[in-house]
């Protein structure tokens, strides 16, 4: 570790904590409906909206209605996206041909599992990628079929969050607000602001933008490459403030047309972080009290600077079995010359690769700019558990806060059985209709990577010739023992915890991969907004109850840690066991090799 390394994290912090309050407090000014700024442009666009939709923004809706607008919108869309995936070669915008039937050689068929699966995978904010999406999908398809999930899906997170917000604000009231006009708020007054801005400076920094068709050259020893084209910059940037992660090139942010300088990967990374932080004190104005959301925020900082120091000093001490080249005499093991450089961009270095992937499964996003398979044991264990936490550490755009208020309702309820306080959170009675749900939102995660995991493990059959790839088997791993386990652990994590990013080493554009983490994703999306939405609707019926003596209270230091207790024994210990098999062994075995 550097202190120049040091510098850059602490740069990073500094400037994410000074966001947070003049954007949460715009869009609490945008979703109470108060005047913006923005409102001189926008607002005209917005009653046209209205208008062409034939939204009444003024009908408020029961959580069961709002919900139903969400999945009936989502499940549209996905259908949408998997129509224009299989008939992309049919369609304008491919000037490179592809289809799923005939494409250049370097292409990737698109079958129908894959297309399910691509579909799902943004429609639910995953942006899982199974295919390289240089060689796959035409402009029209990344744009019209992927992007714009990148921009509604990353509208819905943050909707569900501000109608549970409304749970906590409201009272005795059947309504959580309006589905249509929140969304289309989101849109206009937060996503598309900062979308422009942060592709300006993409592009500024070299992030290419065009429609070209690819460019083939010829080298120097005469072989020919295709070099990929595209609309990149205007992808990036949604892609990284709406938490999607979804690259339009294979190699994601390690690639130089999409992340090719210092500045550029530092803005990514910001990109990432400033809605989720923003939304803590989005809350806190909403709730009326701004020290919850600075509490709520302050847990999330202490996981991630705890992840971060874990997952920084692993990669700088680098690889113990890797030692040994003489110079003049000294023997210098990879520790003493960088640490673990294997899978990393030269231009970014040890500490940008893990703050970048560190923030990366801390928010529910899957880019990245090294190879999380090539992090070592303990570095790779790192983004695994962020994943399993529920990505609460921050997380996805919406999905973060609601997952952590999750845990602050358990909280409460488990702190009220052990010292006899009353069991309310802001004002509202947490009662057994809000623990269900909470507990049915942990346990839903908790199952679906644990059982498609085994599933994947042990169903390592002879090879079938429609579920898997040739000489492939169900596991199809590069790798034996604890890391190939931690490669399917990874992939079932990512999905269900709508990540994205994977351990490279699992090949997972197979018909059974698609197939189970196309329902992973759902279940990680969908099963746990209706919980959420479920909760929010209880919680707006209830009085407000004054608090009293008998009241724990949650915005104090004290919270923090019980916070963090119920967070770490909850969430970590239900992944404990298969950490231990995968991580933990892989870990240990690295050091038994060296000392042998």
């Amino acid at each position: 570790m550097t202190a120049v390394g040091w510098i850059q994290i602490v740069l990073f912090c500094v400037l994410l904590v000074a966001i947070t309050k003049p954007l949460g407090a715009h869009m609490a000014a945008v979703f109470e409906n108060r005047p913006t700024f923005l409102d001189a442009v926008f607002s005209p666009i917005e009653r046209m909206c209205y208008k062409l939709c034939g939204v009444d923004p003024a009908v408020d809706m029961h959580w069961t209605e709002y919900t139903f607008c969400l999945l009936t919108i989502s499940c549209a869309s996905t259908l949408f996206t998997y129509t224009i995936l299989q008939l992309q070669g049919f369609l304008p915008g491919n000037p490179m041909g592809f289809s799923t039937t005939s494409a250049p050689s370097f292409a990737t068929a698109v079958t129908p599992d894959l297309a399910f699966n691509t579909a799902v995978s943004f429609a639910t904010n995953t942006n899982w990628q199974a295919y390289a999406g240089e060689g796959t999908f035409s402009y029209l398809a990344q744009m019209l079929g992927l992007a714009m999930h990148n921009w509604l899906s990353a509208a819905s997170g943050i909707v569900v969050a501000v109608a549970l917000i409304r749970g906590f604000v409201r009272r005795s009231s059947n309504g959580v607000g309006n589905f249509w006009q929140d969304l289309i708020r989101a849109h206009l007054y937060v996503l598309f602001p900062l979308t422009f801005v942060v592709a300006l400076l993409l592009v500024s920094q070299g992030v290419i933008q065009n429609f070209s068709a690819y460019v083939v050259a010829t080298g120097l020893e005469g072989a020919k490459q295709t070099i990929a084209m595209g609309p990149v910059a205007s992808q990036e940037a949604i892609k990284m403030l709406g938490t999607n992660g979804g690259g339009f090139f294979n190699a994601n942010s390690a690639h130089p047309f999409e992340n090719p300088t210092p500045f550029s990967n530092f803005i990514e990374m910001l990109s990432i972080f400033i809605i989720p932080a923003s939304l803590t004190y989005t809350f806190g104005r909403m709730v009326k009290d701004t020290r919850q959301g600075w509490i709520l925020l302050t847990t999330m900082f202490i996981f991630f600077l705890s992840g971060l120091g874990i997952c920084y000093n692993a990669e700088a001490s680098g690889n113990p079995n890797f030692a040994a080249f003489n110079i003049n005499g000294s023997t210098l093991s990879l520790g003493d010359s960088g640490g673990n450089m294997e899978g990393k961009e030269v231009r970014f270095g040890l500490a940008n690769s893990a703050l970048f992937a560190t923030v990366t499964t801390d928010a529910s996003c899957g880019g990245v700019n090294c190879s999380h398979d090539s992090l070592t044991p303990l570095g790779g264990l790192i983004p695994l558990l962020n994943i399993q936490l529920g990505e609460i550490i921050f997380g996805g755009v919406g999905s973060g806060l609601y997952g952590m208020l999750v845990f602050a309702v358990l909280t409460v309820f488990i702190a009220g059985l052990m010292v006899g306080r009353t069991p309310e959170y802001l004002g509202k009675k947490i009662e057994k209709k809000e623990v269900k749900m909470a507990m049915l939102y942990v346990l839903t995660s908790a199952a679906s990577i644990l059982i498609f995991s085994a599933m994947a493990s042990v169903l390592n059959c002879p090879v079938n010739t429609y579920w898997n790839a040739p000489g492939a088997t169900f596991a199809n791993v590069n790798n034996n023992g604890a890391h190939g386990f931690s490669e399917i652990l990874y992939a079932f994590s990512s999905a269900t915890g709508n990540n994205g990013s994977a351990f490279a080493g699992l090949s997972a554009n197979t018909p059974f991969y698609n197939l189970t983490t196309g329902i992973a994703m759902l279940l990680g999306r969908f099963l746990m907004i209706v919980p959420i939405m479920a909760m929010a609707g209880s919680l707006a019926s209830k009085k407000y109850v004054p608090p009293t003596t008998g009241t724990f209270p949650t915005n104090s230091l004290i919270f923090v840690v019980l916070l963090s207790s119920v967070i770490l024994i909850v969430g970590a210990l239900t992944y404990f066991p298969a950490l231990t098999l995968g991580p933990a062994v892989d870990h240990f075995l690295m050091w038994q090799k060296s000392l042998s």
